[in-house]
């Protein structure tokens, strides 16, 4: 029975070269199922036909998944459409760093509890020519609470000299296998680390999860040695990093309700590390390249918290970026982050960790298309003020949403049976992926606008360094829309829009 079930399943994935081989779970929506033998790709040539014409990509609740069309520019605007959009590639906004995800522990064991050729399929969904094609791989520095265990790089109390630092099991076993298969599909793959917490001795509680933790002031040298030497050790084995946060979510320290690694900082103490320890120490390392990231925290807290800190002009002047979160975006309004991208011109943006579960009673949900409007909204309101790029957290999780010591369960946008020898791409990972395909690296967001009674489309453009246009639409209805996208190169594409969809367009005139 167990064979004649087999037989059926390849006939359908032999019918359908590139197609999903779906799987309800009872929820609103479909996971495509992978495994050693099959995986649906969406092409590995993605660039514009020419001519006129225009690769179409179509993901939505119904049950497409990066489906191919292909459409025709017109030069005369159809009369028909209520909403019609506007591109101009003249007018460009921030350049694109990338889209990607966290290789924690616990994705790194989750991935290598598999068969080798169906993490061979999982590393190629996420980094390959033919699936979402990642960019940017954030690596935590040392544990996490997505570990199964609590640990640092040097657990010895009160080791100044840092004669006992050394890489963990973990290290060698998951994370930096892992990220040498995926330079091997994306070569130009950028790493950013994060640390959750110093060792336990190095801070005013003797906890690595402690609460009120921050770091003593006669560690703060040693810190920063700490931090380097873990760059050391990576880029011994092959993988260099270009950016380093200033510490995962230093907020949680001073919250009781959160279970997880955690250190805090003021944005003055902060500053002062910055400036008199963690940059003289990169630059007078292998590392003076390394850009410096901070402060790794929720959204909301962020201006407050950087302006701050830049009262100190060299703290400025050290900071490439500000990294945040999205946790506490539920309500924001949009001059939040309007205000944010204002108030820091000189500093490239960027989301360093999403996840959903942290505030959900149900933590995984199987085929959740709702996550996956989730997920697109936020991409697009972020990279709508300025962001250069948005990262998931961790790349892969088991059927529960981890292992994590903490038991602070997460959803994600691959998730894997290890017992059946397949793992589940969520909703959640096409609409991440109808990004990350597209706006490739040194991509540019370009002027549009859409202009409708009762903005049921949300959407983006890109310019990339090839010169071809890309735009994203998400239609949030339940109905159908036509639209007309008009560019300013005197050219109108009549499209229409299936409900609840994700649409990526190619395009080159």
């Amino acid at each position: 029975m167990l064979r004649l079930l087999f037989l059926v399943v390849f006939v359908l994935v032999k019918s359908n070269a590139n197609g999903c081989v779906p799987r309800s779970f009872g929820n609103d929506g479909i996971v495509c199922v992978c495994n050693a033998t099959y995986c649906d790709n969406f092409l590995e040539n993605v660039k514009s036909p020419g001519g006129g014409k225009v690769n179409w990509y179509v993901t939505n609740k119904e049950g497409q998944r990066l489906s191919l069309k292909t459409a025709q520019f017109d030069t005369e605007e159809k009369s028909s459409h209520n909403i019609t959009i506007d591109i101009d590639s003249s007018i460009k906004y921030q350049r694109i760093i990338g889209f990607g995800g966290a290789m924690t522990d616990s994705s790194g064991m989750n991935i290598m509890n598999l068969s080798p050729g169906t993490q061979q399929k999982l590393l190629e969904s996420y980094f390959g020519n033919s699936g979402a094609k990642f960019t940017v791989v954030r690596i935590p520095i040392g544990g996490t609470d997505f570990s199964t265990r609590i640990y640092s790089y040097d657990d010895y109390d009160d080791d100044a000299s840092l004669e006992h630092f050394a890489l963990a099991e973990e290290d060698y076993k998951y994370k930096i296998p892992l990220l040498l298969e995926a330079m091997k599909l994306e070569p130009d793959l950028k790493f950013i680390a994060s640390t959750w917490s110093a060792p336990a001795w190095m801070k005013t509680v003797d906890s690595l999860t402690g609460n009120f933790g921050l770091l003593k002031m006669e560690y703060f040298q040693v810190y920063a040695d700490y931090l380097v030497k873990f760059l050391d050790e990576y880029k011994a084995k092959g993988i260099k990093v270009a950016a380093i946060t200033t510490g995962n979510e230093p907020s949680t320290a001073f919250s009781v309700k959160i279970l997880l690694n955690k250190m805090g900082w003021t944005p003055d103490s902060l500053a002062t590390w910055i400036v008199e320890n963690l940059e003289p120490t990169l630059t007078k390392s292998d590392h003076n390249d390394t850009l410096i990231l901070a402060p790794d925290d929720q959204t909301p807290l962020v201006q407050s918290f950087m302006e701050q800190m830049f009262s100190n002009e060299k703290a400025r002047q050290y900071v490439a970026g500000i990294a945040t979160h999205w946790y506490n975006d539920a309500n924001l309004v949009d001059a939040v982050f309007t205000s944010l991208e204002e108030a820091f011109p000189d500093k490239f943006l960027l989301m360093t960790e999403a996840s959903i579960g942290v505030y959900e009673t149900e933590k995984v949900v199987m085929g959740s298309w709702k996550r996956a409007e989730t997920y697109i909204t936020s991409i697009i309101q972020y990279l709508s003020h300025r962001y250069a790029g948005w990262i998931e957290w961790n790349i892969a999780l088991d059927t529960i949403g981890g292992p994590t010591w903490s038991r602070n369960f997460l959803d994600t946008s691959i998730l894997v049976n290890a017992d059946a020898d397949e793992f589940y791409k969520q909703p959640m990972y096409y609409a991440l992926a109808h990004v990350s395909r597209f706006v490739v690296r040194d991509s540019y967001r370009i002027s549009m606008n859409i202009h409708s009674d009762d903005d049921p489309i949300q959407g983006l453009a890109f310019t990339t360094p090839s010169s071809e246009t890309v735009v994203l639409l998400y239609n949030r209805d339940v109905v159908a829309h036509k639209v007309v996208l008009r560019d300013t190169e005197k050219h109108n594409l009549s499209i229409q829009l299936s409900p609840k969809s994700i649409n990526t367009l190619i395009y080159k005139l």
